[in-house]
């Protein structure tokens, strides 16, 4: 039986390229905590974006919970760690030091069978469409349109941009971007959170939810 003999936590301050926003944060580096889990030779890796205290949790609370455990025993290990955090709550920083994990534990199960984990969980269809994400709040409606055209220059038939920090500017930006991406090319829009449930008639004429 193959056992978690290895647990190796890092996390990485990754700064952006200059201070970003969307609806309702502002930024200017993102945490990137990694877990990797090792069993029989072989490693599995998770990750989750989050504060370094997420790190610590994974480290001082979540290992020894997991430790020595199987890791085919996907479904075990993600009770020990429910169990390990009981007085600590199971959301916020326990919930995102769970998900690194077992992505891990995932990972590594499906290292150890020499599968691909979307073949190990099991594949709804052979593709998935990709689309480009930012177009941030703190862009100007140049760089807006750069950062757009440049995804749909790459190949993307998507692409999205946030709205909501300032709503009287979100139809103007969203001209803006709409000018930048070929008329064939879907146009999504994410406020995350930051102007409520409202809805609003985008420059197309279809109707959209911020």
């Amino acid at each position: 039986m193959a056992e978690i003999d290895k647990i190796q936590v890092s996390a990485y301050d990754i700064p952006t390229v200059a201070p970003e926003s969307d609806g309702t944060a502002e930024w200017s580096k993102t945490t990137l905590v990694v877990v990797e889990l090792s069993a029989a030779g072989e490693t599995g890796i998770g990750y989750t974006y989050a504060d370094v205290a997420t790190a610590r949790m994974a480290h001082d609370v979540l290992a020894d919970a997991v430790r020595g455990k199987d890791p085919f025993d996907t479904g075990a290990v993600y009770g020990a760690m429910v169990h390990a955090v009981r007085n600590h709550g199971h959301g916020g920083v326990s919930g995102m030091a769970i998900s690194a994990l077992d992505i891990a534990c995932w990972d590594l199960k499906a290292t150890l069978l020499r599968l691909p984990l979307a073949r190990l969980l099991g594949m709804v269809r052979p593709h998935v469409a990709a689309y480009g994400s930012g177009g941030f709040t703190s862009l100007s409606e140049p760089e807006l349109q750069r950062q757009l055209g440049s995804w749909v220059g790459q190949g993307f038939s998507m692409v999205k941009m946030k709205v909501g920090r300032q709503p009287e500017r979100d139809l103007d930006r969203v001209q803006a971007a709409r000018k930048a991406v070929d008329r064939g090319v879907e146009l999504f829009v994410d406020a995350n959170g930051g102007t409520g449930n409202r809805h609003w008639r985008s420059p197309t004429g279809s109707r959209s939810w911020a």
